[in-house]
């Protein structure tokens, strides 16, 4: 089981370079990103947008990248191809360039050429923290605003085949709220015991969902003790489902830049990984996502 990035990034460098097409790439930090990737064996970019732009950041930033590239003058041209490129088999992983984060995704759900799949798509935030040994996902903090119970469900199931591809066969769920009991009052607490049963049942299958829990008994033994609460997924979860994309957002960025996580995501759902990196985050975390990306594309 992969435990941190750099494990990560070395097991994805040993399964690449897997061809990714980059929306838009005429972007400085689009392209010091794809160039570090290409470097690390973890991609052959595609690079779609305006050759002249791209071409001459390519001769500036990263002269000696190995790299295909495809003219578009506009960022709706350059979503189009980008994602045919994708659907048709030429690439395996799509990425957001210098494009809305709404332009693109509306051409990967396109009927004619996208990336659909029936299911929703959802983001997965991995971060890693020195206070847990492991690799944390928490979802969603990026895609939906107010997830009702079957909405949960899904963005598990999406969010399941990325945790196989680190090697985590049984993936822990906690799915969290304000308190560890069900409550009429508290939806958060009622979804819980919704996705509970389907667990236990065998509707959501090849993982371990518990819940509701705070925060803190989904990742600490010792507070969950305290409280007299006991699971498999008690202080050891592997993935956080979160109320609503506020608390999913807030926790996700906390980690990142109050407590110096190292962090990646992905948009899951769709039948290819998608890489949605802000200008934002850093190199480091924009690398990281591309090697996850990596890794769920060449599972098998």
């Amino acid at each position: 089981m992969i435990q941190n990035f750099q494990q990560l990034r070395d097991v994805a460098a040993g399964k690449g370079p897997v061809p990714m097409a980059v929306a838009m790439a005429n972007d400085p930090h689009v392209i010091e990103s794809v160039s570090e990737a290409a470097k690390q064996g973890l991609v052959r970019p595609i690079l779609v947008g305006p050759v002249a732009e791209v071409e001459a950041l390519v001769n500036d930033i990263a002269p000696d990248m190995q790299y295909e590239i495809v003219e578009a003058k506009d960022k709706q041209e350059a979503s189009v191809k980008a994602t045919q490129l994708v659907s048709g088999g030429s690439a395996q992983i799509l990425m957001k360039g210098l494009v809305d984060t709404s332009i693109i995704l509306h051409e990967v759900l396109n009927k004619e050429y996208g990336l659909r799949t029936g299911n929703i798509l959802s983001h997965v935030g991995v971060v890693k923290v020195d206070a847990y040994p492991k690799l944390l996902f928490i979802s969603d903090g990026a895609m939906l605003i107010a997830p009702n119970a079957e909405q949960k469900e899904k963005l598990i199931e999406n969010a399941l085949p990325l945790m196989h591809s680190l090697g985590i066969e049984k993936p822990k769920v906690a799915i969290l709220a304000a308190k560890e009991s069900v409550s009429d009052k508290m939806q958060a607490t009622l979804d819980a015991q919704i996705l509970v049963d389907k667990n236990q049942s065998g509707e959501i299958a090849d993982c371990v969902v518990e819940g509701p829990f705070a925060l803190d008994n989904a990742i600490d033994k010792e507070a969950a003790s305290i409280k007299g609460i006991q699971g498999e997924v008690v202080g050891e979860a592997d993935l956080l489902v979160a109320p609503q994309i506020e608390s999913g957002n807030i926790l996700y960025k906390s980690l990142v830049y109050l407590a110096g996580a190292e962090s990646a995501g992905l948009i899951t759902g769709a039948t290819h990984p998608i890489v949605l990196t802000s200008r934002a985050d850093s190199a480091e975390a924009k690398l990281n996502s591309i090697a996850l990306a990596v890794l769920v594309a060449t599972k098998e």
